[in-house]
């Protein structure tokens, strides 16, 4: 009788062992990334972020000179104005008197350039000394800046180096920022770069008449409010 002999590996094909007779390595899927959300984002971010400064950068000039423009529209008081969120036209109306001493003259604010130079704080009528102020809010800055003089620890305009000065504020002295400082009724202020003389320009600036604010006169008429 013939032996029979099964096929060398036969018992790989019988059930239960394909598995163990698969010699072919079996691919792992790919893990799915878990940031999906936060990858797509960054993305999106990229993509809008490339286009507005590629537009920006194609566009510079014409945008730019649109901020020019804007700026342009604006006149210095108009900046100030808006810098210092002041009160609306009116809304105060207060009197102090000011000295301003430079190489030991008195600075005569009564002239034509010092003149009514702005509508919420000014000189007026060729008075050399007494500031009218129409607004809440209404800096010192306001005053100089309208005749061109840039005002804090010294005094500069287009025509004179830095002076030195001292600031007195009914008669103290005053350490802060001047040109910051918003006026009372009755404020009396003292810039000098003349220390040895402060006394006496003290005296001068308390002789100074400070007018009344005039009362407001009411037309009654026949309207039912006033």
């Amino acid at each position: 009788m013939q032996d029979k002999t099964l096929p060398k590996d036969y018992d790989v094909y019988l059930p239960g062992r394909f598995e163990e007779g698969n010699t072919e390595p079996i691919s792992k899927p790919s893990p799915k990334p878990k940031s999906r959300g936060i990858v797509i984002a960054i993305v999106l971010f990229t993509v809008i972020s490339a286009g507005f400064f590629s537009y920006y950068f194609i566009n510079q000039t014409e945008i730019d000179s649109r901020i020019i423009q804007s700026t342009l529209k604006m006149t210095p008081e108009q900046v100030l104005a808006s810098k210092y969120k002041i009160g609306e036209f009116g809304s105060d109306h207060s009197h102090a008197a000011i000295v301003v001493i430079i190489n030991e003259k008195q600075v005569n604010f009564g002239q034509e350039q010092f003149q009514l130079t702005s509508k919420y704080i000014h000189f007026e009528n060729q008075n050399p000394y007494l500031i009218h102020k129409h607004a809440t809010g209404v800096p010192l800055e306001m005053l100089f800046m309208s005749f061109e003089i840039n005002i804090d620890n010294c005094m500069l305009n287009e025509t004179e180096s830095c002076k030195d000065l001292v600031v007195y504020l009914n008669g103290e002295k005053f350490h802060l920022d001047i040109s910051q400082y918003e006026i009372n009724h009755n404020d009396r202020i003292l810039i000098s770069s003349d220390e040895q003389s402060i006394l006496n320009h003290l005296a001068d600036l308390e002789s100074l008449e400070i007018f009344d604010i005039p009362k407001k006169s009411y037309n009654i008429g026949n309207d039912l409010f006033v």
